[in-house]
């Protein structure tokens, strides 16, 4: 380790993004919670969303994973986003998904505007650069809809939903097998929309993929 990382580690020692304790080895997720996160088993990693072939997410939405999940999407932790997109990765490969190009839920421009940065977006970028596959823009939100969070029941994420993405650079769709990629899962009413506006306009197949998704 050179002087300056040296600095670096003494100025801003390395925390878990779990737990927050320093980790001795500089390693972003302590070995103690590598042991004990809230992990999907290997049988229930694939979700099942309407027109998607699956949905896979590494971890329940829960404990330590939500408060880091919220302190990554809500508190501008972007360094957060390599963690989850090498948790994902392993899954990803772990369920043999294939895909061609990889994509993400975007949010609305005024929420982007707001919060700086597009947290899927980043965790997208992450898997790509582990998997080696392009990831490219495919989705816009037509509307700053309320977020997905503060809606209630299954029947209104779905009608929040409903109508308020559409599909950019088409010539990457047509034929192609789409990974789409969000930090959250719950109902699931976000990723089968986006799944369906990428059928709509000729993708192959859509999976879903998820940092965490809730426990049913």
């Amino acid at each position: 380790m050179n002087l300056i990382t040296e600095l670096l580690e003494l100025l801003y020692p390395t925390r878990c993004i779990f737990c927050r304790r320093l980790t001795s080895d500089r390693e972003p997720v302590c070995r103690i919670c590598r042991k004990e996160l809230p992990y999907t088993r290997r049988a229930e990693q694939m979700q099942k969303i309407s027109n998607t072939k699956g949905c896979v997410s590494p971890l329940f939405y829960e404990g330590k994973v939500r408060q880091s999940l919220l302190r990554y999407k809500f508190h501008g932790a972007t360094g957060y986003s390599d963690v989850f997109g090498e948790f994902l990765s392993k899954c990803i490969d772990e369920n043999e998904i294939s895909c061609d190009i990889i994509t993400w839920a975007p949010l609305s421009r005024r929420r982007l505007r707001r919060r700086g940065y597009d947290q899927a977006r980043l965790i997208a970028e992450a898997i790509s650069k582990e998997l080696g596959v392009p990831c490219v823009a495919l989705l816009r939100k037509r509307r700053n809809n309320p977020a997905q969070s503060g809606t209630g029941s299954p029947e209104k994420r779905r009608a929040n939903v409903q109508g308020v993405y559409e599909a950019v650079n088409q010539d990457f769709i047509a034929g192609a097998r789409v990974l789409l990629v969000d930090d959250i899962v719950t109902t699931g009413a976000t990723v089968s929309e986006c799944a369906r506006v990428l059928l709509m306009n000729g993708a192959a197949c859509v999976y879903g993929a998820a940092a965490a998704r809730s426990r049913k």
